[in-house]
């Protein structure tokens, strides 16, 4: 259960960090609400998975999933461009993460 908390506090925090950019620096209510309540879910989710789940493995997944989630939804949803070495480094952040989560 601490892997499914885990993947949906990194799913929130990919939906807070995109309707930060919906909210137009914070000039719109629906997005500004949204964010305040994913950023608390994930957080609850984040703290739910760290129970079982070493804390340095926990957080670098949670982050992971939050650089790799936008990246995607920049891409997809905003049109913005990826480079071949910014996919690169997306590689080597997920290797890096996998790599944690193997050596325990």
């Amino acid at each position: 259960m601490a892997w499914f908390y885990l993947i949906c506090a990194g799913l929130c925090e990919v939906l807070f960090v995109t309707m930060m950019k919906v909210s137009n620096n914070f000039t719109r209510p629906l997005p500004i609400i949204i964010i305040v309540i994913s950023i608390g879910i994930s957080f609850l989710f984040l703290s739910k998975a760290m129970i079982t789940i070493p804390i340095s493995t926990a957080y670098a997944i949670w982050v992971a999933i939050g650089v790799v989630g936008t990246v995607f939804i920049g891409f997809f949803v905003f049109k913005e461009n990826i480079n071949l070495w910014q996919l690169f480094f997306i590689c080597t952040l997920l290797l890096s993460v996998i790599g944690l989560k193997v050596s325990q």
